[in-house]
């Protein structure tokens, strides 16, 4: 019998490729817009091989949570008809919300509290459009879906729950086949259909094991902590100075370090390394007395804090030196920069 992560992977290679050859009509072109850091028409339809890789791979795991996999999937399937169609954020967002209710019905871990409760529920579904969020560049989405579940999976392997181990491992090989294709220069994207259900898998599957004792509370949060603020924080930026969260916009800080002149394979490196760093602090954390845990997640606040101040004040002097146009159409003037 293929191991689960094994059928995640190759079967996450192969609808790719098919995607890519023209086989299966189903690709979706993603034209360049206002948010977006590229300037080549690229398929967008990666997210169906990669949901596919992971349904194939769950389905070989004992007592594997299908309901977790349901509620992905109810996700999956209004971002995959935004895709191909255009659905309102309204329905796009119900959708989330409901998926996020049932994992609260079936997986909360012996909750009452309705605060506690509503946060969660807000969690998840930030969770599930962080992701989308911080997939505009190269590599990026991928190899954060790649380093958060390969830690899952090594977190509910140290605790004997080998379910969770298989699920999250498997979306892990999942993430690392699809990246093949959308390391820089990215051939195919995962679009809409593969980042959100990503992303409400990390926080669904977090809850999951918290519940099942495959790791603590705090355990996810600080797996996925380099990109959750960098949304967190552009999203409080934006409110603060009145800006609308529906219009599209290139204001990450990722996205303004490509904007500065980084390329997409520098960017992904260096987000990789911090990733794997902090999966690391929270492997090691796992072992931590409560005061040394507190000092590991100061330290992670100070340093992603000073990353964003230093971003923030090299972007500054760009500005400065750049005019708004110069700015506005970067991509027009400097393509080879950013494929």
């Amino acid at each position: 019998m293929i191991a689960p992560p094994v059928l995640a992977f190759l079967g996450t290679l192969i609808g790719v490729t098919l995607l890519l050859s023209g086989r299966l009509p189903l690709n979706v072109p993603d034209l360049p817009n206002a948010r977006s850091l590229h300037t080549r028409i690229t398929p967008r339809s990666g997210g169906l091989a990669i949901m596919a890789g992971i349904v194939l791979a769950w389905s070989a795991i004992p007592g594997s949570d299908w309901v977790l996999l349901a509620m992905a999937g109810m996700v999956f399937t209004s971002s995959f008809w935004d895709d191909v169609r255009g659905l309102s954020i309204k329905w796009r967002l119900l959708s989330h919300f409901l998926a996020a209710g049932l994992i609260l019905y079936f997986a909360s871990p012996g909750l009452h509290a309705w605060w506690m409760l509503v946060i969660l529920l807000f969690g998840i579904v930030w969770s599930s459009n962080l992701f989308n969020f911080m997939d505009g560049a190269d590599g990026m989405a991928g190899g954060m879906a790649l380093s958060g579940f390969l830690f899952y999976g090594l977190a509910a392997l140290g605790q004997d729950n080998v379910p969770i181990a298989l699920e999250s491992l498997s979306i892990a090989t999942a993430s690392l086949a699809f990246l093949l294709f959308n390391f820089q220069p990215a051939r195919i994207f995962m679009g809409d259909a593969g980042a959100i259900p990503l992303g409400f898998l990390a926080a669904s599957l977090g809850l999951h094991g918290w519940a099942q004792h495959a790791w603590p509370s705090w355990f996810p949060l600080l797996v996925f902590l380099p990109f959750i603020a960098d949304s967190t924080v552009t999203l409080i930026k934006r409110l603060t100075k009145g800006e609308s969260l529906l219009e599209a916009h290139r204001s990450h800080y990722y996205q303004r370090l490509i904007l500065m002149g980084w390329s997409h394979r520098k960017l992904a490196l260096w987000a990789y390394g911090l990733m794997i760093v902090a999966g690391i602090s929270a492997t090691i954390g796992l072992t931590l007395s409560l005061q040394n845990l507190l000092g590991t997640f100061i330290f992670w606040f100070c340093l992603i804090g000073l990353i964003m101040i230093c971003i923030d004040r090299k972007w500054q002097r760009f500005a400065k030196t750049h005019n708004q146009a110069v700015v506005t159409d970067f991509f027009q003037h400097k393509p080879e920069s950013i494929e």
